[in-house]
Formats: structure tokens, C-alpha cells, sequence
């Protein structure tokens, strides 16, 4: 994970918090609640969030043979296929963002970060030859997927195309939380779903959340920088664990939609904030791809509030963007500077 909320500290008196944590995903959630009513105890917390967890589930999951997206990625057809309002709306803005972003974002990608050793084999005993990427390459393309909202349903253009949801599905389910979260009448949380956070209100001592966005290095986790955060959610993207060596060359497990290929830039990390979870999750992933400079580039015209984490030498060089400025709480970086 590389997110973490801190603890609070000092004497000052702080209100009551209630917090729940389990599994889900293949990783795990917290949810923390300030001044929660009296109306709402951890089983009634916990029962709400394994009620969106399960929908998210049901509806995203690449590992379920029953899940809506496994069912439409096993269909050949390429009619309109009839989903849920809820996987409608993350394709959609998938899409969105897969446009705006030239295509560095695509939920159509798995195939080729299978073939690259980022999928449920494992890494391959040989790399992937330009044949079979080219093969691979002609069934992938966001451009090969439709959605549409009314009725919620979707479209191949390829009878072989696939989605992979894991890049966006997951700050999908932060925001449902946080919605069925307001409609118990809790107006103080953070919900951190595997690293995806969003925290509303303030925390338990009436300040903002403090969430510790970890230095993206090989080893223990450290702090590299602290956030406060205030109706807002923040997602990282990085390369610095998911990742093997062949042949004295390293291999990322983002792959870039448009070339068919593992990322090769110096971007260790990036950090993402924005209005809801979903954004920020995609971004992250479409940021990364494009890397440090046209990365920046594009967050600095879309006035977002991004951090790009480089990797120089034996030392690391924060990039950000003006907007994330207002958030930095403590800047722990050991760098040699700041843009």
C-alpha cells in the first residue's frame, strides 16, 4: 500500500471514532468514522460496506466466472450487451478518460500485460515476440469499446476484446461507500479501499485527514510526504514494486496502450488528487503511462493537483503540479529539489 492514514497524536481531546477493516479484492479496506451517531455502531458500519463491496464484486470482478465483466469478456458477440447501470458508468468514464488522455489509459490492455508476465501466469519463460504482439495489439483499443447509458449495456467491435476493470473499479467502489456513507447520516470518514482514499469531513480531533503518501522505494515503507485532506481523494500509481529483471533490463508492469509495451521512463510514482476516487484512480494509471514530462504537461492544462515522483540516479525529484501545493501538510522528501 502506499497510502496510509497516520495516526492522531497529542493531548488535545478528541472526539469518539469508530473503525472497521476486513478483506475484499484481493486486498483489504478501513473505514474510519469522526463523531459517528449513536444511531450507527461497527456492525451497522460494517454491514453497509460488505453490501457495496459485494455489488462491486458481483458486477467487476476479473477473478469470477459469474461476474458481469467476465460474462461479457467470455461473449464473442459484438451486439449491444446488456449490463448494470453501475459497470455502464465506470466504462463510461473509462473511455472518457482514455480519450483525454490520448490513450494512455485503456481497460482493453490485459491481454498484453498478460503476455508481458503481468496477469495470473505469471512471468513468462520468454518475452513476448513482435508477431505476437502485433496479434495481441489488433483485438486491444479503447476505440474498440462502446457504452451506452440508457439502458446501461455494451459494445465490442472485436469478438475477443476483453476489460480489465482493476484500474478504475476500485475508486468506483470508494465513491459508493462514501455515498451510502452520507446517506447514514455520517458526515466525517475516510474510506481507503487497497491505497484508493477519500477522506469527507475532518477527522476525529476536527482537523483534516492526514494521509502519508509513501516514499516509492524498494524496502520499508517511509513517509515521503503527508497530506491533508478535506472532502477530497488521492490515489498513487507507481513502478518501484511490481516489476522483474531479464537480462539486465526491467521490465514495468504498466504497459503502454499504444505501444504494446512496458513503460520505460524514470517515473517511480505518481500521486493523484481530485473530487472523487474514480478520477483520481484512472488518472494515476493514465499519468503514469505518459511519464513525468508530457505527464506534467497535461495535469498542468487540466489545472490538476498531481505529484510526479522521479527516480534520478540514487535519488528521488518531486514534480508538482501548482494546485497540489495546498494540500502538502509536511514534506518529508529527501530529494535534491522541488518544482
Amino acid at each position: 500500500m502506499v497510502l496510509f492514514a497516520l495516526a492522531l497524536a497529542g493531548c488535545e481531546r478528541a472526539a469518539p471514532e469508530l473503525a472497521i477493516s476486513g478483506p475484499t479484492m484481493g486486498t483489504t479496506y478501513s473505514i474510519k468514522v469522526a463523531s459517528p451517531p449513536d444511531t450507527v455502531d461497527a456492525e451497522a458500519l460494517r454491514a453497509a460496506a460488505e453490501e457495496v463491496l459485494a455489488r462491486i464484486d458481483r458486477g467487476m470482478s476479473g477473478y469470477r466466472a459469474d461476474s458481469e465483466i467476465s460474462r461479457f469478456n467470455a461473449a464473442s458477440s459484438t451486439d449491444w450487451y446488456e449490463v448494470s447501470s453501475d459497470l455502464a458508468t465506470v466504462v463510461d468514464y473509462a473511455l472518457e478518460v482514455s480519450r483525454e488522455s490520448g490513450g494512455a489509459f485503456d481497460i482493453t490492455v490485459g491481454p498484453l500485460a498478460a503476455a508481458w508476465g503481468f496477469g495470473a501466469a505469471g512471468e513468462p519463460a520468454r518475452l513476448p515476440e513482435e508477431s505476437q504482439l502485433a496479434e495481441l495489439r489488433a483485438r486491444v483499443g479503447h476505440e474498440k469499446l462502446q457504452v451506452r447509458l440508457h439502458p446501461p449495456a455494451l459494445r465490442k467491435s472485436h469478438p475477443a476484446l476483453t476489460v480489465d476493470l482493476n484500474a478504475i473499479a476500485p475508486g468506483y467502489a470508494v465513491d459508493l461507500m462514501a455515498e451510502r456513507l452520507r446517506a447514514m447520516q455520517l458526515e466525517h470518514f475516510m474510506i481507503d479501499i487497497g491505497g484508493e482514499v477519500r477522506a469527507q469531513g475532518r477527522n476525529a480531533r476536527g482537523e483534516p485527514w492526514r494521509i502519508a503518501v509513501e516514499r516509492p522505494v524498494d524496502g520499508e515503507p517511509e513517509p515521503y510526504v503527508i497530506l491533508q485532506l478535506e472532502n477530497a481523494a488521492v490515489t498513487t500509481s507507481g513502478e518501484y514494486r511490481h516489476y522483474y529483471e531479464r537480462d539486465g533490463h526491467r521490465y514495468s508492469h504498466t504497459i503502454d496502450p499504444r505501444t504494446g509495451r512496458p513503460v520505460e521512463h524514470n517515473l517511480a510514482s505518481v500521486v493523484v488528487i481530485g473530487p472523487t476516487s474514480m478520477y483520481t484512480d484512472a488518472w494515476a494509471t493514465a499519468l503514469n503511462v505518459l511519464g513525468t514530462e508530457a505527464g506534467s504537461k497535461l495535469a498542468r492544462q487540466r489545472a490538476m493537483s498531481v505529484m510526479f515522483i522521479d527516480a534520478v540516479d540514487a535519488g528521488l525529484v518531486p514534480v508538482a503540479t501548482p494546485q497540489f501545493h495546498a494540500y502538502v501538510a509536511d514534506f518529508r522528501a529527501h530529494s535534491s529539489h522541488t518544482q
